[in-house]
C-alpha cells in the first residue's frame, strides 16, 4: 500500500511539475498610474494571463509628488521584471478648494499641481528610483485632454509628455505612446468632451497598446 501511494504521488508530482515550472517562469509586472491605468489594468491582466503576473499599485498614483512619497510602498520590496508607469494628468491639473467640480478642479481660478519645471524635477527623481529596481521600464505618455475639461487645458499634456519623453530617451526607457492613440479612442469611446476618462470599450483599446508594450519588454528581459 505504501509502495502504491508513493508511486502515484511521484506520478502526480511529475505531471504537476510542468505547471509549476510554467508558473515560475511567468514574469512579474507592476503597473503604476492614475485612474486611466486603473481602467485598462483588468484588460491588460487578462491579456497577459499565462505570460506575466500583472499587478497595479495600491490605489491611484495621482501626481509625481504622490509617486515620490509612496513609490517604495508600492514596490513592496519585491522583484519586478517590468514596470509600466505614468504620471501627468494630475500634475497638470488646476484645483481650487471652493470649486464645485469633482476633485475641486478649476482651471480658471485654481492653482496647478506641478509646473512643467517641477514635473521635470520630480520625474527625473522617480526615474532614478525606478532604475534601481532593475526592472525593464516603460513610460506611458499621458492621454488626451478634451477641450471642455474644467480643470485641465487641452494641449498641456503635449508639454508634459515632451518633458517626460526627453527624460525617457536620456535614460534608455521604452515609451508606450498612449497619447497618440487616445485621441481617436476618446472621440469614439470617451466619457465626454469635459472628462478625461473612457468608456469600457475605450479602456479595452488602450489595454491593447499597454499589453503589447509589456509583451515586448518581457521578451527583451529574457
Amino acid at each position: 500500500m505504501i509502495h502504491f501511494f508513493c508511486k502515484h504521488s511521484l506520478l502526480f508530482v511529475l505531471l504537476l511539475s510542468p505547471v509549476l515550472v510554467f508558473q515560475q517562469n511567468e514574469k512579474r509586472v507592476l503597473i503604476i498610474g492614475d485612474s486611466i491605468s486603473i481602467g485598462y489594468f483588468p484588460f491588460v491582466k487578462a491579456a497577459l494571463n499565462g505570460i506575466a503576473v500583472v499587478e497595479h499599485n495600491a490605489g491611484n498614483a495621482e501626481h509625481t509628488g504622490t509617486g515620490l512619497s509612496k513609490l517604495q510602498e508600492w514596490l513592496k520590496g519585491e522583484h519586478w521584471d517590468v514596470i509600466h508607469f505614468n504620471w501627468g494628468l494630475w500634475d497638470l491639473c488646476y484645483r481650487h478648494p471652493a470649486a464645485k467640480a469633482y476633485g475641486n478642479r478649476d482651471k480658471r481660478n485654481g492653482k496647478i499641481q506641478f509646473t512643467p519645471g517641477q514635473y521635470e524635477t520630480n520625474m527625473i527623481a522617480l526615474v532614478n528610483l525606478l532604475k534601481r529596481t532593475g526592472a525593464k521600464l516603460i513610460f506611458a505618455t499621458t492621454t488626451v485632454i478634451p477641450s471642455n475639461e474644467v480643470g485641465r487645458f487641452a494641449g498641456d499634456e503635449k508639454k508634459y509628455n515632451k518633458i517626460a519623453v526627453k527624460i525617457m530617451k536620456e535614460n534608455g526607457i521604452m515609451v508606450d505612446d498612449l497619447n497618440v492613440i487616445s485621441k481617436d479612442i476618446h472621440t469614439q469611446f470617451g466619457v465626454g468632451d469635459d472628462d478625461v476618462h473612457f468608456q469600457k470599450e475605450g479602456y479595452k483599446m488602450l489595454a491593447q497598446s499597454v499589453s503589447e508594450s509589456i509583451k515586448k519588454a518581457v521578451q527583451d528581459s529574457k
